[in-house]
């Protein structure tokens, strides 16, 4: 079959657009899925560089996120049939480990998984929306909605807005009857957050996002609750910690899920106990926050941020994108 490979680990010129990599077989309890979408995710930047602690298996196909046909089903799988729509939850709750990780993922024509990771696709969704989800889209859900509580009424400051994690949490805090503030930057990324629904946006690049959060919505005052913002989403981590403990209102919540720009800032405690602020962590998603995002985009409540689709051999461009933050949304790999 067709793949994108990894050998070792490196920049991208460790990329090989392969013709003939050997075709996975289901074993018991597995099932085999012709791939017809999957979405990058800036995880994969990480595996491809290589992430400390982590042994990653060579030769590695990358590819978190997988959406398909049932093409061939093991020993003991019930339930599932060659052609059924499937969306693969890339966790393995069972065996353990991650799709596009330590198991082959969807950067190829097929990959392999176990018949427990599979969760039907409705009929109004198609496999690039699928594919758009599970990370992404499945994390915002549970930072936003089981950990965050997010309500209406408050106003949320979203950074890294315009990439997938960010515009799914725009989305849901919407849903959830928010004001957004979304910070990007470029002015193209901040018109397109403004379509999608941000009530405001901030050019982080141009200018500091904590002193406009102020200038917006006042300072943060440590007796009173006014001022400030009800929640920030920050998964960037890096210098934008600090700055963001001090946008939160008095019993404000910083959301938190990754640590893209450095996972150990500098910090200060003194915010989080003068402002009686709760800092919130997130770790991935349950398969019912999937099948939750999947219902709300067959309902047409979710529309998932597609910024391009390529094909298989143009893999590395889109990864290349993701790396340098030239995408709004999602970038969906069709073989």
């Amino acid at each position: 079959m067709r793949a994108v490979t990894v050998r070792e680990h490196g920049g991208l010129e460790r990329l090989r657009y392969e013709e003939d990599f050997p075709d996975p077989r289901p074993g018991p309890g597995e099932v085999v899925v012709a791939v017809r979408a999957a979405s990058l995710n800036y995880h994969d930047v990480f595996t491809l560089r290589g992430m400390p602690g982590i042994t990653i298996p060579m030769p590695a196909i990358m590819g978190l996120d997988v959406a398909g046909e049932v093409a061939e089903v093991g020993a003991g799988v019930e339930g599932w049939s060659p052609g059924d729509r499937v969306l693969i939850d890339p966790i393995d709750r069972v065996k353990g480990g991650l799709m596009g990780e330590t198991i082959h993922g969807g950067l190829a024509e097929r990959c392999r998984a176990g018949a427990h990771q599979l969760i039907r696709i409705p009929a109004g969704v198609s496999f690039a929306e699928a594919a758009a989800l599970p990370v992404a889209y499945g994390t915002a859900h549970r930072m936003m909605v089981t950990q965050g509580r997010v309500a209406t009424g408050e106003r949320v400051l979203v950074l890294g807005a315009s990439g997938g994690v960010g515009t799914g949490c725009v989305f849901l805090a919407k849903l959830a009857g928010a004001t957004v503030v979304a910070c990007g930057s470029s002015k193209p990324k901040l018109e397109r957050l403004l379509a999608l629904g941000a009530d405001h946006v901030i050019d982080y690049a141009h200018g500091d996002f904590m002193t406009e959060v102020h200038a917006r919505f006042g300072k943060p005052h440590r007796r009173r609750f006014d001022g400030g913002v009800d929640v920030v989403v920050n998964f960037t981590g890096g210098d934008t910690w600090v700055p963001s403990l001090r946008c939160l209102r008095r019993g404000g919540r910083l959301l938190t899920c990754g640590a893209t720009a450095g996972f150990d800032p500098r910090t200060d405690i003194r915010y989080i106990w003068t402002f009686e602020l709760q800092v919130l962590g997130s770790n991935g998603w349950t398969p019912q926050d999937l099948v939750t995002l999947l219902q709300m985009v067959d309902e047409r409540r979710l529309s998932p941020v597609i910024d391009r689709v390529l094909p298989l051999r143009e893999a590395p461009e889109g990864l290349r994108l993701l790396a340098e933050r030239e995408v709004i949304g999602k970038v969906v790999v069709v073989p």
